[in-house]
């Protein structure tokens, strides 16, 4: 929520230096003394318990709890409606009865950052002298283990909200790119004042989420940039969530501001997190049906859209040619609806037939000729994301196909590789066996996240499963996270399916 104008009247009368004084000493704790300070006051001044969530008053010194509502009892008896959540820093007001944003003090916020996620040179993990004084004094250490859920937390929906936060889930449990946020290697171009960059703000949400609180996050700061950054997007309208990942990338990948140095292994050109962890090559190879003289073109892609059911083109292109007329009624069996992501994969990458009515120039003999196309994949990313085209749009009418589709814990890209396609446009016996038999181990790929829809294509909720650990599977559900196992997650839907390959191949 913005334009508060209690928040308005507030800052008229007070000023700022409250918020700011609170800020750096329990929010953003820019030093040694204001770490120990907030280690050492942050109790409910009603209970005098150390409990999440804490408020300040931004009128008098008062903390209180937001889960017994002590905060709420004292803004109602001394008639003090704002106060600031210590732990996600956002100002709340009990008057709108809403967490409220203001411009002015977000810029003061970003300002005083702490220092630990400005200067690289500073260990994150090493404890500062008066921190390891205060970890002797609390015992309690936070360790990881299998059985550790250090990395789950649930987001507020803030208004159909939930295709962000599904998406969010996905990409805050993408195990490169967690590393790549964690170990603070973003190094931002934009001007601090400006508060606009997409990966500071993901960086942000990557501390958020390992940092071992539990309560849900409100990423209302998230919801703000894309916003701005993608406007299509805007507004509390329940949007796709696939549309929203490729919107992310896209402004992630604009603000990364990589080397941007040329590489041959990478089709964008872009030594940028995004591109490294999420881009890979589709070859499109046109073999002219008079000469046989092959046409290659390599375009970058950071998914796979595989359609569910017949295309247009596959079934004009093929039943025709054969010489077959009619109404479409002995249209072969292969144009079936697929039945599981191998198939659909196999039907992406087939020789097509593109008819007399697409001729295409020929660069050998010259003249316009009918052609096959064939898609195969050039080079793999690391993370591998397979769209299932659900949500049809044709001629006018709108439906979503619910046909369940397979996808299986471990996948093998050979097949489909544009190395193992032969003279005769298709995969010879050897790939076929060594895939069979688990040798080609370089391609294989492991599930990590599955995106779900449920409802129909007007009226929809979007959650995701997510894999923390090798076999422990958590559903998100916004705010709600429940543990699931591995047969719930693969006889799910699936909507966008996303995959790590096994091992990594460093430049």
């Amino acid at each position: 929520m913005s334009g508060c104008q209690h928040l308005t009247a507030f800052k008229a009368a007070q000023g700022t230096d409250t918020f700011k004084i609170v800020h750096d000493h329990f929010v953003s704790c820019t030093t040694p003394q204001a770490r120990k300070r907030k280690a050492t006051s942050s109790f409910c001044h009603t209970c005098r318990e150390h409990k999440p969530r804490l408020h300040s008053c931004l009128y008098c010194i008062y903390f209180g709890c937001y889960g017994a509502q002590h905060i709420h009892e004292h803004a109602k008896h001394k008639r003090h409606n704002l106060a600031l959540d210590l732990t996600y820093g956002a100002v709340y007001c009990f008057s709108c009865s809403d967490y409220v944003y203001d411009r002015e003090l977000e810029q003061i916020a970003g300002s005083t950052t702490s220092t630990r996620g400005l200067r690289p040179d500073l260990n994150p993990w090493e404890p500062t002298e008066e921190e390891i004084e205060l970890l002797n004094i609390h015992r309690k250490r936070r360790t990881i283990t299998e059985n550790s859920t250090v990395g789950l937390r649930g987001l507020i929906n803030l208004g159909n909200t939930c295709f962000m936060n599904c998406i969010v889930q996905a990409l805050t449990h993408t195990p490169v790119l967690r590393d790549f946020f964690l170990s603070d290697r973003h190094n931002c171009q934009m001007a601090e004042e400006s508060r606009q960059c997409l990966v500071c703000e993901m960086g942000r949400l990557f501390q958020e989420f390992y940092s071992g609180v539990r309560t849900p996050h409100i990423p209302y700061r998230l919801l703000h940039l894309v916003w701005t950054h993608a406007r299509h997007l805007a507004g509390y309208e329940q949007q796709d969530a696939h549309e929203f990942l490729i919107a992310a990338l896209d402004v992630l990948h604009q603000h990364c501001k990589g080397t941007n140095g040329l590489s041959s292994n990478n089709p964008h050109h872009c030594n940028c997190i995004i591109d490294q962890i999420f881009t890979g090559g589709l070859q499109s190879d046109v073999t002219c049906q008079e000469c046989n003289n092959v046409s290659t073109t390599i375009d970058p892609f950071w998914d796979i859209s595989l359609d569910l059911g017949p295309t247009d083109a596959m079934i004009l292109g093929n039943h025709f040619n054969s010489g077959k007329g009619g109404n479409g009624d002995d249209l072969p069996k292969t144009f079936e609806e697929p039945t599981s992501l191998v198939t659909c994969l196999k039907r992406f990458t087939r020789p097509e037939h593109l008819g007399s009515s697409s001729k295409i120039k020929c660069s050998s003999c010259h003249n316009y000729q009918e052609s096959t196309k064939q898609l195969t994949m050039k080079k793999l990313p690391v993370v591998a994301c397979f769209h299932l085209k659900r949500f049809e749009h044709s001629t006018g009418f709108h439906k979503k196909i619910s046909t369940f589709v397979s996808f299986p814990d471990e996948l093998d890209m050979t097949p489909f590789m544009s190395s193992s396609r032969n003279n005769n446009n298709g995969y010879t016996n050897q790939v076929i066996m060594e895939s069979a038999s688990g040798l080609s181990s370089e391609n294989k790929y492991s599930l990590f996240a599955v995106v779900n829809h449920s409802g129909t294509i007007e009226c929809g909720h979007y959650t995701c499963y997510i894999r923390l650990h090798k076999n422990q599977w958590f559903k998100c559900d916004d705010h709600l996270i429940l543990k699931a196992d591995v047969n719930e997650v693969l006889n799910s839907e699936g909507y966008l399916l996303f995959y790590h390959k096994q091992i990594l191949e460093y430049e």
